[in-house]
């Protein structure tokens, strides 16, 4: 008869054997992904400051995963159509959506969309951020953002404000200055950023709000005068330019470029692509370049990012409300 074995033995518990059951998996999704080429889905057609920054990132992103990072553009109704788009895709982490502000918490505030911005998307990384820029016609007799509200309210309906488009990022700027500021402006939407542009420097019409680069380029040359940002603190590339919102406190126009994917990606996955983003933008040669074109850069957790969304659809949805703007 053999002797009684008092060795201590080790029992795992219960709670303890499932969750090492449930990880896993996930690093095995970790190690694998990507394994075949990822698409990055740009809403906007190419040449574009969105497309070009999603074109850098892919660049860096592709090199790291050992995969190549395919940009896709897929432009149409204001970026709704490439949304809609990668909701429809599998989440399993091969279709990602390189979105924006104005295309998933502006676009759900002024229009019915096809989709839901956060439940049918799994938010992963806030990329930059950016805000833009205010400009005005040198026949404008105004040199600063104090100046220009004295102004407006002195000629209330007699100064023309154009935009991008009706319920763009460009637009929603202006009508928030508007309802902040109290004063009065005539909406003069066209269909893009480069012939309301184009209008402004002929004199057609006055005031625009438009991206920091654009604007820097004609104000530079004398053709235009740049007054302020739209952001909550002045741009580091640009100290002296002072911000709306140090003469209308709470002013905050600022808009983000972030990457998202289908609802139910892989947790490991989100978790992948949101540090290695983190990564490359802390590379001293994508910041400097960041910073050449008014792109501040973000990064964040996934579920910072999520929290950024909520409060921008709230935010713009309360002002398309009270400035009872429809797009058809």
């Amino acid at each position: 008869m053999k002797p009684a074995d008092h060795r201590p033995r080790w029992v795992w518990p219960g709670t303890l054997v499932a969750a090492l059951v449930l990880l896993l998996p996930l690093a095995s999704v970790a190690q694998s992904w990507p394994a075949r080429p990822v698409r990055l889905v740009v809403p906007f057609p190419p040449g574009g400051a969105t497309d070009l920054l999603a074109r850098q990132l892919a660049q860096r992103l592709g090199d790291g995963w050992a995969q190549t990072l395919v940009v896709e553009n897929r432009g149409g109704a204001s970026g709704a159509i490439a949304t809609e788009h990668v909701a429809r895709q599998p989440g399993d982490g091969y279709t990602l959506l390189f979105a924006t502000a104005s295309t998933h918490a502006i676009n759900p505030a002024v229009s019915k969309v096809p989709f839901h911005p956060l439940k049918d998307f799994t938010p992963v990384v806030n990329v930059a951020a950016a805000p833009l820029g205010l400009v005005v016609h040198p026949s404008l007799p105004a040199r600063s953002v104090k100046e220009l509200i004295a102004l407006l309210r002195a000629r209330p309906g007699q100064v023309d404000m154009a935009s991008f488009g009706t319920g763009t990022g460009s637009h929603l700027a202006g009508e928030l200055f508007k309802v902040m500021a109290k004063v009065d402006m005539v909406h003069v939407p066209y269909k893009g950023g480069a012939a309301a542009m184009t209008d402004l420097l002929g004199g057609h019409v006055t005031l625009l709000f438009d991206t920091l680069s654009n604007t820097l380029v004609h104000a530079q040359s004398g053709k235009l005068r740049l007054l302020a940002s739209t952001g909550p603190s002045r741009v580091a590339a640009m100290p002296s330019l002072p911000t709306i919102a140090e003469t209308l406190p709470g002013y905050d126009a600022m808009t983000w470029f972030g990457i998202l994917g289908p609802a139910a990606m892989p947790r490991a996955v989100v978790v992948r692509v949101n540090g290695d983003v983190a990564k490359v933008l802390q590379v001293n040669e994508v910041r400097a370049s960041l910073a050449a074109q008014g792109f501040e850069p973000a990064a964040g957790t996934p579920e910072a990012f999520a929290a950024q969304i909520q409060a921008d659809l709230s935010k713009w949805a309360r002002l398309v409300a009270e400035a009872k703007i429809r797009v058809e």
